[in-house]
């Protein structure tokens, strides 16, 4: 190898180490929700254990229905909390590793939801019980389709 060569090679090999550096940092999202809902703080728990760094803010009601109506997230989609991560919405007791795959795929969407309070979804463990849910991709145009499928 020659020392042009060698160069290149230095050069391309620092810029992937810091690529991946930087595709490994945690992402950070910030959960709005009621400062009562037990349920709310669980999922905050389940996505700090995922890995993401969590900005929890507890508002009141009316300012949590008008975050989700600005959001794109009509009153069929909604659940007890809200989250904005990277430019998506993170509607309800979504499983962290959905997020994960969001990000990773990043449909053109404005984010996921996963409507009610499903019990067995992140948050909502409640010992061996567990419904069958959907994590839902919410459309720009308010479309959805399932994104994932929780059994």
């Amino acid at each position: 190898m020659n020392r042009r060569e060698f160069i290149v090679a230095g050069v391309a090999a620092a810029g992937l180490a810091g690529r991946t550096q930087a595709q490994t940092q945690s992402p950070r999202i910030e959960v709005y929700k009621s400062p009562t809902c037990g349920f709310c703080s669980a999922w905050v728990e389940h996505m700090e254990r995922a890995g993401f760094l969590v900005d929890a803010r507890d508002i009141d009601q009316d300012a949590l229905y008008a975050l989700k109506a600005r959001s794109g997230i009509t009153p069929e989609l909604a659940s007890c909390h809200t989250a904005i991560v990277d430019g998506y919405v993170v509607e309800g007791h979504v499983p962290a590793a959905d997020v994960v795959r969001l990000l990773a795929e990043r449909p053109e969407a404005i984010g996921l939801s996963v409507p009610g309070m499903p019990i067995g979804s992140p948050g909502m463990e409640m010992g061996n019980q567990r419904d069958t849910f959907d994590t839902l991709l919410v459309r720009g145009d308010g479309s959805t389709e399932v994104f994932e499928r929780h059994a």
